[in-house]
């Protein structure tokens, strides 16, 4: 009887890891051996993804998407008319497109919660919302620049309603562009605030928790 409980002490010191482990011995002397680290970080893990889910990353996202094939399809009618610094730029198609991914990983979010995917959709989030600000400097100036001019001459009547028009456009077009970085600033707060808390745990989405293993001395089989 002593041999065989040295031979479980040999077998328990081999076990021994820098991590805490749980270590159980079984009636028949075998040894069942938990790591409470990893466990510990399969539960951050999750904290994780329910801290992530409480930002409602998927319904910003969807908003934001929406939001740029808004301005896309808006903006089609400025192209019948006369280009102003808003169309010299293309400004609303580089801004929708970026609306547009932003929203796809903003919501891809929901299905890939961990710390690596959150990065990167904090980095196009953040870079979606200086996007919408460039964008809302190049509508203001457009709007100073191009004023709407009375007209009671029936020859530059067309030219005053297309002056008009652009405007309301141009307008709408601005008035979304608030909308997308005031979520955009919703996003990246939320984010930021997931990455701070949890920053210490980058590799979460690599570590499972393994199953409990069981050790049998080689004398008892």
């Amino acid at each position: 009887m002593t041999f065989q409980v040295r031979n479980v002490i040999f077998c328990l010191s081999k076990l021994e890891k820098q991590v805490v482990m749980a270590v159980s011995v079984a009636r028949d002397l075998s040894v069942t051996v938990s790591d409470h680290t990893m466990d510990k970080l399969a539960e951050r893990q999750q904290a994780l993804r329910e801290g992530i889910q409480k930002g409602e990353p998927k319904v910003l996202g969807v908003s934001q998407l929406m939001v740029g094939v808004t301005v896309i399809s808006y903006s089609l009618p400025l192209l019948s008319t006369e280009f102003t610094e808003v169309m010299t730029f293309g400004v609303p198609w580089w801004s929708g497109i970026m609306f547009i991914v932003t929203g796809a990983v903003a919501i891809a979010m929901e299905k890939h919660a961990n710390m690596k995917f959150l990065c990167v959709c904090l980095s196009t989030t953040g870079a979606s919302l200086l996007v919408s600000l460039i964008a809302l400097i190049f509508y203001f100036v457009d709007l100073e620049n191009n004023p709407s001019k009375g007209c009671i001459e029936p020859s530059c009547m067309a030219e005053h309603h297309s002056i008009i028009f652009c405007r309301g456009v141009k307008s709408c077009l601005l008035l979304f562009t608030i909308v997308q970085t005031v979520i955009s600033s919703i996003l990246v707060y939320n984010l930021f605030k997931e990455r701070r808390i949890f920053s210490q745990y980058t590799t979460l989405n690599q570590l499972i928790p393994p199953t409990p293993t069981t050790e049998v001395p080689a004398e008892l089989n």
